[in-house]
């Protein structure tokens, strides 16, 4: 594949994960943050995120079994998934976490459990599509060093 084609293809998948609402604003203004000291900055900032969200879910599995439920502490943890989801523009994981919160608020375990689920799929699926946005902009970029 040539290197103008890699290129549009990495612009056709960004603007898609824009499209389909997988990425918001604050994802541009970590794109805008890299340079060439630090190419691999927003890469870095979501395998960062991707580390940390998994310690987050495993809290929120283990509160959501535990009896009486702490609908405080389960709040708590969606809230820091929530602020990790937003620092990297994950805009329908963030939207999900909102929704959990809601459910929280409300004392509803049942509706918790369903919003914590679809917020495992979106984050998986949010980054199928970020490793393959990502590994289209390392192959376009070693394409232009070559």
């Amino acid at each position: 594949m040539d290197r103008r084609h890699l290129r549009q293809q990495v612009t056709y998948v960004r603007k898609s994960l824009f499209d389909q609402g997988y990425l918001d604003d604050q994802f541009m203004q970590l794109e805008d943050l890299q340079d060439d000291a630090n190419p691999n900055f927003v890469e870095e900032i979501v395998a960062s995120f991707y580390s940390d969200s998994a310690r987050l879910i495993q809290n929120i599995e283990q509160a959501l079994v535990s009896r009486p439920v702490d609908f405080g502490k389960l709040d708590d943890c969606m809230h820091q998934f929530k602020g990790s989801s937003s620092s990297i523009g994950a805009k329908k994981v963030n939207m999900e976490c909102s929704q959990f919160r809601e459910y929280c608020c409300a004392g509803n375990i049942e509706g918790c459990i369903r919003t914590f689920q679809q917020i495992k799929q979106e984050h998986a699926t949010l980054r199928k599509k970020l490793e393959n946005f990502f590994q289209l902009a390392r192959q376009a970029g070693q394409a232009e060093t070559a």
